[in-house]
């Protein structure tokens, strides 16, 4: 492996301006591509498998042309002062509202309340649907228009009327600034890091183009694979990320090898050889646990890992081509202004010293048991509030009061009960029934007596009198433990209601049963997702290190780090510890795919770092050094890059906590905090504690495994026979010029 790509690092140099115009031309053939593609189809939220899912579907053939998931609005109107919405002046105004509605472009139908007695018991509050033709993004400015003006009328004339539903949602600030954001903070760190702006700025350069690239690559393929712009929106996080660290990765070797003496072709090779062979397996790991998110059966979720996965692998290939033939152009101009004014005994001085890294390596060393204890003691504190995990998908509640939606909710909520922001939708098949109207009757009865229910609506059949809809209330909010409690008593309750209901079936839906299905499935996929990549990254790990403890070392690091993460993303989120810092106006349940996303993130993004750390042990310990030299060793070099790549993740994510709505915050801050837990707390602590505790034994590998395994020579080893070290008095090449 690394001979291969010690030979791919030359070439990429000697044909520089072969290679630069290639990806130049991949990066126009691709962007041409996306601008002449038709826009891919909304193929809207769906979850196979579960009821909810099945009864939708139901609903859609059964009503065909009732566009089940168009758009609508709810208005709701709440008396002054003590007033009665059924008082005579305030009825007129509520009634012409719901004639100016009807009139307008796009609406499929409006309900009367006072028709379909949606008036509370105190008749201080009443509410309107509206129900739209198309769906929310396709609704025009005209439309919007025409309902707000009917709103404000009303409001004129003294209601106090608020808006729910999703045809005039309020837009959140999506965060556009984060990459922004995210690649100023990173400039920084890498000017920090190497003191040059050319070494500060290819990373960032081939990081963008990666990204340029995954997402053109993303619209260009969105009509034939359904991608989206948010399926793009990982591999943005990622591509942009990974592109970063890995540039970092392959530069800062370079820089070494210069350092050392050899020539810019000569130390752009080892570059690709030895950080570009981390890189590879490094990037092998994060793609592993973005492909298996598709063992979770969601196909939004199974589109942006493979997305992500696609824009990582992307980034693989530029640090290994594009950035040696972006060194050719600048072979003197990345290193740091001592090297360039050719102080180089000084240097290689230096590299063989002591740095911050290899002190803080020797203190670990020295004391590696009150080290390791502190961290898993840290970590395990930061894990406990995991234990209290809710999983939905925060709804109008979760807002701020200053939208009309969570007023609107707050309202309902008030006016008719808790539950009745999350009603249950009943679809009943009565295909099979002999008489289908007295079926879905019995069904009705049946579940209206369930303890927890409030009330249920009339039923609504289709046209062809075969399969019938109604509503049922809970006593308790949409995402109260309660109210999942009643559906799996509804559903358990099942056999009993249809064998009353001779020929009839039915089935649960909604968004609140939704919710609460996808959150059992995500919770069902997380241990089979967990065994997955795990597993796999295992072996390949077992494969880089030729080791059996090293790789199940850093597969427990990464499990304590993901759990402390959650942890905290449950204190912040779901019990509010600290919540206003962060500008979250409203706790509740944490975001049902929030952990499958968390451990697929962050379990590759963990694997990076201990592939770049202790590969460097590892060549250390291949080329001679004892167990807790090799340990320094490996900080000595890796620790202040690791650091910096860190810090630029951090950075990308952290730029999303900015964002509007309380699910990007949410991601935006758990990856974050992650690395933070993982870069910092279990690779730079616990695993050279670790190591330090295990000696040899962590470098162990039975003869029978060993023959078996094929060698990856991940550290170089071919590589020092290969390629002689520079004389000790021989002055570093870096003013050599370039062929």
């Amino acid at each position: 492996m690394a001979t291969l790509l010690y030979r791919l690092g030359r070439v990429a140099f000697r044909w520089r301006w072969f290679v630069t115009l290639l990806w130049v031309a991949v990066l126009g053939a691709v962007g041409f591509a996306a601008a002449k593609a038709p826009a891919a189809p909304d193929d809207g939220f769906t979850m196979p498998g579960i009821e909810s899912q099945r009864a939708f579907d139901l609903l859609e053939q059964r009503f065909p042309g009732t566009a089940a998931d168009g758009a609508s609005a709810r208005i709701v109107f709440v008396a002054p002062n003590g007033e009665k919405v059924t008082a005579t002046e305030n009825k007129a105004v509520i009634e012409k509202l719901v004639t100016e509605a009807a009139d307008g472009s796009q609406v499929a139908s409006v309900v009367d309340p006072f028709a379909a007695k949606s008036v509370s018991a105190d008749a201080s509050t009443a509410y309107s649907t509206v129900t739209f033709k198309v769906k929310a993004d396709d609704l025009t400015g005209a439309a919007k228009t025409h309902l707000e003006r009917a709103i404000d009328t009303a409001r004129d004339a003294g209601l106090t009327v608020e808006v729910g539903g999703d045809a005039l949602a309020t837009q959140p600030a999506a965060g556009g600034s984060a990459e922004a954001i995210g690649i100023a903070i990173a400039a920084v760190v890498l000017l920090v890091t190497f003191g040059s702006l050319a070494a500060a700025g290819l990373p960032l350069l081939t990081a963008i183009l990666g990204v340029g690239i995954s997402m053109s690559a993303v619209l260009a393929l969105g009509s034939a694979f359904g991608l989206s712009e948010t399926t793009g929106t990982l591999a943005t996080m990622l591509g942009l990320a990974c592109g970063i660290d890995y540039a970092l990765f392959v530069v800062s070797r370079y820089r070494e090898e210069r350092e050392k003496g050899h020539a810019p072709r000569e130390a752009a090779g080892l570059a690709a050889g030895t950080a570009g062979s981390a890189v590879v397996f490094a990037g092998l790991t994060v793609v592993i646990a973005l492909a298996g998110l598709s063992v979770v059966g969601i196909p939004m979720l199974t589109k942006m890992g493979l997305a992500a996965a696609g824009a990582v692998l992307l980034s693989v290939l530029i640090s290994l081509t594009l950035v040696p033939a972006a060194l050719g152009f600048w072979p003197n101009a990345v290193l740091s202004r001592r090297e360039r004014k050719g102080r180089a005994k000084a240097g290689r001085s230096k590299a063989n010293g002591e740095n911050g890294g290899s002190r803080w390596a020797r203190l670990v060393v020295r004391r590696p048991i009150p080290v390791l204890l502190l961290g898993v003691v840290g970590l395990g504190a930061m894990a406990l509030p995991a234990l209290n995990l809710q999983l939905g998908m925060p709804g109008d509640e979760a807002k701020s009061t200053a939208t009309t939606e969570r007023r609107a909710y707050d309202d309902l909520a008030k006016g008719f009960g808790p539950g009745f922001n999350g009603p249950l939708t009943i679809v009943v098949d009565a295909k099979k029934a002999d008489d289908a109207k007295s079926a879905v009757a019995t069904v009705s009865k049946d579940i209206a007596a369930t303890d927890g229910v409030v009330s249920v609506s009339p039923a609504r059949f289709n046209s062809a009198g075969d399969t019938a809809v109604f509503s049922v209330t809970p006593a308790t909010s949409p995402t109260d433990e309660k109210t999942k409690r009643l559906v799996q008593t509804i559903r358990d309750e099942r056999s009993d209601i249809e064998s009353k209901a001779s020929g009839a079936s039915f089935e649960v839906t909604g968004t609140t049963a939704l919710n609460i299905d996808v959150a059992q499935k995500v919770q069902g996929a997380l241990i089979p997702y967990l065994a997955l990549v795990v597993g796999l990254a295992i072996v390949l790990l077992l494969l880089v290190f030729r080791s059996l403890l090293v790789p199940l070392k850093a597969a427990l690091g990464f499990l304590l780090s993901v759990l402390a993460a959650l942890g905290a993303v449950v204190a912040v989120f779901q019990q509010g510890h600290g919540a206003s810092l962060l500008g979250v106006e409203q706790t509740g349940p944490i975001m049902s795919l929030m952990p499958i996303f968390l451990v697929g993130i962050v379990f590759g993004l963990a694997m990076d770092y201990e592939v770049f750390l202790v590969s460097r042990m590892r060549e250390a310990y291949v080329h001679g050094d004892g167990p807790g030299e090799a340990i320094v060793s490996g900080f000595r070099h890796s620790a202040r890059v690791v650091v910096a790549a860190a810090l630029i993740m951090m950075a990308v994510f952290s730029g999303f906590i900015g964002a509007g709505a309380s699910m990007i915050k949410m991601i935006g801050f758990g990856l974050a905090i992650a690395v933070l837990f993982d870069a910092f707390v279990v690779r730079m602590a616990i695993v050279p504690a670790v190591l330090s505790l295990l000696g040899n034994k962590a470098w162990y590998l039975p003869s029978w495994l060993d023959r078996i395994l094929p060698r990856m020579d991940v550290e170089g080893e071919a590589l020092s026979r290969k390629v002689p070290a520079p004389a000790a008095d021989t002055p570093t090449a870096r003013l050599t010029p370039v062929p």
